[in-house]
């Protein structure tokens, strides 16, 4: 399952370099997508929780920045190991910070139902310390089964969970706001696909950068014409105001407030996703570090999970309530010539945003427009690893398990959308039999979309297991899906006993099937000049980078 790790003698006395001109590349792009997301994350605190600005830039983003500067330069010193000990130069550290789903999940199914039954802001980040204080053992204690369930699992499957993801969650959004104002989000695009893509060089300037500057000054530049033309939502205003943020914050610990919040009142709504989520972690952080091995660089699992728990652990005993996770991405970031110092550049960078108040002056400054393409760019390059890092004949499995992500994706749009025009927030049968009558089957979305990581593995190693004629083991597959249904970790609505029968019931006849097919079928092994075939004509699929 693994890329094979480089066994070529390391020279006497090599030092992996710490900074690359590629670097700058990565650190700009890699850089911005923090950026993007600490703004997101003020948003919602200040917006959706409605706390005071002093618990948000005088609390929780200073202890936030410190979980995210240790994160990233701990994966930079990772990165600095592995390039030592096996002599290479190329070696790029794995990308990490706030997890981005769990972002939103924290904030609209934990801490926002607290703070409206209580009415204090301060109950909702309890609550929300609380949760990842839970979810960091599970982090912990799952990393040492990960390399088990990575040892097992075909390759298509979880790099095929991770392209749905990377498609949906991470290229959506950023390509639906690029054509919402697409002067500055197509144009800045097109900077990234000719220098990223096609290999046009900008005269030593990282292309991350250059598309940056020059959505700034198309958005800078708009407003010196009548405010009907104006792009980006820039204005002078608003940068005067931003300057209100300025000031010197560290983080200190906030103990009493995680056991406060150890109480059933907290934990009958925590429990029900913090051990589910727990495990989406202990997937996607897998997925990604099998991202990572397909694109030459070996982390070990366990380190890799545990490092994420104790990180997670430390910062919301100083007050962040998001927990941290290995992002996707590692094969974008080493693309652009990222290695060792992107990582470690950021978590400087992120230090000195979030401990000065600087993140409200970025966002006055940059429209977020133009950080969009870069986000695209990744979610497009992990899309296309899964299939360039499998055989072709694996193609249906890598489908089977993006599938899953693409239906949660669509119930979100839709819950999303009721909350926002209708203050919908509960889904009536009467609801989903009216949606069905117009064709949006919402009950397959919600069943099929539910824990979509988790069901994507499944499904995408069942396929891969059949497709190589190894009924046996894909059945044993189909049998876990049956048990993580039965307790509501996928294709459900909830964590619990007896979720989902029919999915159950199902998932056991196609483990019957499987096991009979395996008993009593006669099919002819994937024959091996097959392989040779696929494998001569793997260059076909793998674009210029």
């Amino acid at each position: 399952m693994d890329t094979l790790a480089d066994t070529s003698p390391v020279p006497s006395g090599f030092k992996p370099k710490l900074w690359v001109p590629g670097d700058w590349n990565a650190f700009f792009g890699f850089g911005t997508n923090i950026l993007v997301n600490l703004l997101t994350l003020s948003a919602l605190l200040l917006f959706v929780l409605q706390m005071p600005p002093d618990m948000v830039f005088k609390r929780i983003l200073p202890a936030a920045g410190m979980m995210m500067c240790m994160s990233t330069m701990y994966y930079a010193w990772l990165a600095y190991r592995l390039a030592k000990k096996t002599g290479r130069d190329d070696v790029c550290a794995l990308p990490s910070g706030i997890s981005v789903p769990h972002m939103f999940i924290v904030t609209f199914v934990i801490m926002l139902p607290v703070k409206l039954a209580t009415g204090s802001p301060e109950k909702g980040w309890q609550a929300g310390l609380t949760w990842v204080f839970i979810q960091s053992f599970v982090l912990m204690a799952g990393g040492y089964i990960a390399p088990l369930v990575r040892k097992i699992t075909p390759k298509a499957a979880l790099l095929g969970a991770l392209a749905g993801v990377s498609i949906t969650f991470i290229s959506m959004k950023p390509a639906l706001e690029m054509y919402m104002t697409p002067v500055i989000g197509v144009v800045c695009f097109s900077i990234i696909l000719v220098s990223w893509f096609g290999g046009v060089k900008f005269g030593g300037i990282p292309a991350g950068l250059v598309a940056i500057a020059g959505g700034m000054l198309i958005a800078w530049g708009s407003t010196l014409l009548p405010e009907a033309y104006h792009i980006g939502g820039m204005s002078l205003a608003g940068l005067h105001e931003s300057f209100k943020t300025f000031g010197f914050s560290v983080p200190f610990p906030a103990v009493a407030l995680v056991l406060g919040g150890l109480h059933w009142s907290f934990l009958k709504t925590i429990l029900v996703t913090a051990i589910p989520f727990g495990i989406y972690d202990l997937v996607e952080a897998m997925d990604n570090v099998v991202s990572a091995g397909a694109a030459g660089d070996n982390y070990p699992t366990t380190r890799v999970l545990t490092a994420d728990g104790v990180v997670s652990l430390i910062g919301c005993l100083m007050g962040n309530p998001y927990i941290n996770a290995v992002y996707i991405g590692h094969p974008g970031w080493k693309a652009m010539g990222g290695r060792i110092g992107y990582s470690a550049a950021t978590g400087i960078m992120v230090i000195i945003l979030s401990w000065f108040g600087i993140i409200s002056l970025m966002t006055s400054l940059i429209p977020v427009v133009a950080i969009s393409p870069i986000l695209l760019y990744i979610g497009m390059l992990i899309g296309s690893q899964a299939f360039q890092e499998n055989p072709r004949r694996h193609a249906p499995a890598v489908v089977a398990a993006l599938v899953p992500s693409i239906a949660a994706w669509g119930k979100l749009q839709i819950d999303n959308s009721l909350g926002a025009v209708a203050g919908i927030h509960a889904i009536t049968p009467d609801m989903i039999a009216s949606m069905a009558q117009t064709g949006v089957l919402y009950k397959g979305l919600m069943v099929l979309g539910g824990g979509s990581i988790l069901a994507g593995v499944v499904l995408g190693a069942i396929v891969t297991y059949i497709v190589e004629r190894e009924f046996l083991k894909s059945a044993g597959f189909a049998g876990a899906g049956a048990v993580l249904s039965f307790f509501g970790l996928m294709h459900g609505e909830a964590v619990g006993f007896g979720q989902s029968p029919s999915v159950v019931l199902a998932y056991l006849i196609v483990s019957g099937v499987l096991v009979g097919c395996h008993m009593f079928a006669d099919v002819p092994a994937v024959a091996p000049e097959e392989e040779e075939q696929e494998e001569a004509g793997e260059d076909d699929l793998v674009p210029a980078t």
